[in-house]
This record gives C-alpha cells, structure tokens and sequence, in this order.
C-alpha cells in the first residue's frame, strides 16, 4: 500500500502498531502530542528515534529515566517496553528502523546529540513517501542518516534506576521532589544504614555517587522547565539550588552549557 508523506506522519499509533513488517529499513513517523503523554508501558518491534523540535521528551523503563530537549535525541531498542511523556505542545519526529539496518545494539535507551546535520536529515526525510526509492537519491539520504546516528555521541541525560527497594524508596523521593535538602546522612538515619555503607549501595547500583545521582535528577527536571520559559531564578529555587550561580555551575556540568546557552540554541532550531 502506498503511502503518502501526510498519511505517514498523522498515521495514529494503532495504524503504526498494525504492521508487520516496516515497508522500507526506516519508517518516518512525525506526531503533536500536546497534553497527550503516551503514559502506558509499550513496545515496539524496532528501533525507535525520538527527536522533538519543541518541547522536552521524557522516556521512562524499568532501568532508567531518559530526557532529551530540542538537539537531543532518545534511542529506544527493539522490544523494550517503555512509557513516554512529553511537555505540552511538544512537536516529536519519530524514526522506526529495522535493527539490522542499525550496527548499534544496546540492550537499553540512550540519549544521542543530533548534530545540525543530522536534524537537517530528519527533517528532509520526513518529506519521503513510506515506499521511498531505496536504490535512488533517497535510499541514499537514508543511509547517510543511519551513519550519523550510528556514531552519534552518548550525552549522560540519563538517570540510572536503582534495583535495591531501599534505594527505590530514595530515588522515587528524590525524582519526585528535586526541591528536597536530605542529605546522604538523613537517609541512612531513616533506613539504619551508615553513610558509607548507602553510599558504597548507590555506586553500586546505578553507577553514580549519591551527589551525582541527585544533581543529576534536579537538571533533568529542570529541562522541561526552562523549555517552558520559565525564568532561570525560579528554576533554580523549584529544583533546589540555593542560589543561581550553584543552579549554573551544576547545569554546566551536566550538560556542557549555561542554562541560557541552551535557550538560544534551541530557539535557533524552532526558528530554522
């Protein structure tokens, strides 16, 4: 059956899910979720691309909280069941690829930069028809695009969920609530653990010091934030930094930029 490109990129979930197969290696999907957060764990039987151009997505798995703002990409594996929610009016481009097409194989999400290039091909391949040429100028386009994606760098806007229940409890806390001061010594108080021994639990579970995984969580709720327009001051405060200097060096660190860096550059691309 051929498609064209708005039938592609309107198609409903259930249109996406009826297939069996892909019709080409790489099967463009464009949707605007305002207020619709696909909230329910799912899978798919390929690999899924998920970019916004506006907005921030979050991915969420049984290991793991994934969150990519514009310039950001989430890379789902086959199979993996997986919730997504998403900021209101965030517009998301989806690719569907056939694994064997794609020499990545991790066994869980990871969030990738999208390089201009790479978001100019997205975007260029969202014109295809689903039957595009394979052995043509578009088959050619596509190859390029799966070459950029499969060397595209890994960025650490992850959160590595813990599999102890103990250390659950803490990081559903802290998730939950990135304005929270307890500190390492409360919760061990609280679950009769001494600081080291927590701490030695948090390296071991999620890879993370017990600093490291808090700050990390307070910049990734920070995202959809600052996304919204928010102002720095109260994000800052809503995330639980004391003071705007602490809030910018900690978001440096996280994501290699100023908080305001990354509003131009996302502003950059709704303008493009």
């Amino acid at each position: 059956m051929k498609h064209r490109p708005s039938d592609i990129f309107t198609a409903p979930q259930s249109e996406l899910n009826s297939l069996r197969t892909l019709p080409r290696p790489v099967y463009g999907h464009i949707r605007g979720l305002p207020n619709r957060p696909i909230g329910h764990r799912h899978t798919h039987s390929w690999v899924q691309l998920s970019y916004a151009l506006h907005g921030v997505i979050e991915v969420v798995t049984s290991t793991g909280r994934f969150v990519a703002p514009p310039l950001r990409a989430i890379w789902i594996p086959a199979r993996v069941p997986h919730a997504v929610r998403c900021a209101p009016h965030t517009e998301i481009r989806s690719l569907y690829i056939e694994s064997a097409a794609v020499p990545r194989h991790a066994s869980e999400c990871r969030v990738l930069a999208v390089t201009p290039l790479t978001r100019e091909l997205i975007r260029t391949f969202s014109e295809f028809p689903a039957e595009y040429d394979e052995q043509g100028t578009e088959g050619r386009l596509v190859q390029v695009l799966l070459d950029q994606l499969a060397c595209a760098p890994e960025l650490g806007l992850s959160l590595p969920w813990p599999q102890d229940a103990r250390l659950r409890h803490i990081c559903t806390e802290m998730n939950a609530k990135p304005d929270g001061g307890a500190s390492l010594a409360d919760y061990g108080a609280r679950l009769h653990l001494s600081e080291r021994t927590l701490s030695r639990l948090f390296r071991q579970q999620t890879g993370l010091s017990f600093r490291l995984w808090r700050q990390r969580a307070r910049i990734l709720s920070a995202l959809p934030l600052l996304e919204r327009g928010d102002r720095v001051t109260d994000v800052a405060l809503a995330c639980g930094y004391e003071s705007m200097s602490a809030f910018i060096a900690a978001f440096r660190e996280q994501m290699g930029m100023t908080p305001g860096e990354l509003l131009a550059a996302c502003a950059m691309v709704s303008q493009a």
